[in-house]
């Protein structure tokens, strides 16, 4: 049986400092990025997870470096070939060693430097349904991105787009359709409910969370007069 810690570290809902997160103020609206980052592809990938990708050639015989993206980087290779972001291409990969940050390996159909640099960048994907199972209240990355976001009353909000650590416990990046994206504690306070069935997931965000920064400073203008 598999070691869950050989898997993408999942996410687990935490009850936040005291129950429940500090009031926000309008320091939670994140600026759009100009490019997509790298999770918001996840959506077209649904049921699957990114475990690596190519960070190039390594020496002359076809050997790539690879930066692995699970709990124990060797795991890349232990579930089974990986697929291309298409999902039309499988490739298996054998580990030789390892580098600052990377592991080095062959990845099959690839005999030479230029074929391993032309790979540089691929991301490699593993079927969902190849890794651990997760305990209650615990989800890979890619389980969360692309759910729709709703309030309690069930008014739309918008769809995870990203996943983050600051340093202060793991937040989501929710996209709207309407203004600047938002960062919400993943905490169970903030997120009761997750339904990766239904597709969608529940936010109840403190007081001024939702708030664009011309509405939290008027806000906050109010309530110090």
């Amino acid at each position: 049986m598999l070691n869950r810690r050989a898997a993408p570290k999942p996410l687990s809902r935490t009850a936040g400092e005291g129950g429940s997160p500090v009031r926000a103020s309008w320091v939670g609206v994140v600026a759009p990025s100009p490019e997509p980052s790298p999770p918001i592809r996840e959506r077209e990938h649904r049921g699957r997870v990114c475990v690596g990708a190519v960070a190039g050639a390594h020496g002359v015989r076809g050997a790539v470096k690879i930066k692995s993206f699970t709990a124990n980087p060797e795991d890349v290779a232990g579930y089974g070939p990986l697929e291309d972001e298409s999902g039309e291409r499988r490739l298996s990969l054998r580990l030789i060693g390892n580098g600052k940050g990377v592991l080095i390996g062959h990845l099959s159909g690839i005999t030479d430097r230029n074929q391993a640099e032309a790979l540089r960048g691929l991301r490699l994907y593993l079927p969902r349904s190849a890794l651990p199972p997760t305990d209650e209240d615990e989800y890979y990355h890619a389980d969360l991105i692309g759910l729709d976001a709703v309030l309690t009353d069930g008014t739309p909000v918008g769809a995870v787009r990203a996943i983050h650590d600051f340093g202060a416990g793991d937040t989501l990046e929710i996209a709207r359709s309407e203004g600047p994206p938002v960062v919400v504690p993943f905490t169970r306070a903030v997120v009761p409910s997750v339904d990766l069935a239904a597709g969608r997931l529940v936010i109840d965000p403190p007081p001024g969370l939702l708030d664009g920064p011309e509405r939290a400073r008027g806000r906050d203008e109010k309530e110090t007069a």
